[in-house]
């Protein structure tokens, strides 16, 4: 009998889930304008669904060209259940459908908040500094 609340959704969250997990996670908010404009551009994106009557509880995604370019975000899971490995099962979800999928060569690149970038190093991600700087610009 499997006793985990957890199941995985692929696919791209709802605008509303997609905001919602933004918003209690801590991610920065979205409007629903940009959610409906970015969310169906997804190459692949996954949900973590929690409990029998399947609530959203994490998400995260991947965006890129399809062949040269790949970026993971949108990873967050919501506090109440952080610290039981549900990053850790996104990112597994999203790292191995790009290495199933992309081009080989592609450049996956995604941006590492706080301490973050120790769950990434685990999936061979690594800092790009000194030889090249993230940078952002928001319009």
């Amino acid at each position: 009998m499997n006793n985990d609340p957890y199941s995985i959704q692929v696919g791209p969250p709802s605008v509303e889930t997609y905001l919602r997990l933004r918003s209690v996670s801590g991610l920065s908010a979205k409007t629903t304008e940009a959610g409906e404009a970015g969310l169906p551009n997804t190459w692949h994106g996954v949900t973590v669904l929690c409990g029998d009557d399947p609530q959203p509880v994490g998400m995260g995604r991947v965006i890129g060209d399809g062949g040269c370019f790949f970026q993971i975000v949108d990873i967050c899971v919501t506090p109440e259940h952080q610290g039981r490995g549900l990053g850790k099962r996104i990112m597994a979800e999203l790292v191995g459908e790009l290495e199933r999928r992309a081009p080989d060569g592609a450049y996956v690149s995604l941006i590492a908040d706080g301490d973050a970038r120790y769950l990434y190093e685990k999936f061979g991600f690594r800092q790009t500094a000194p030889a090249s700087v993230g940078m952002h610009r928001i319009v």
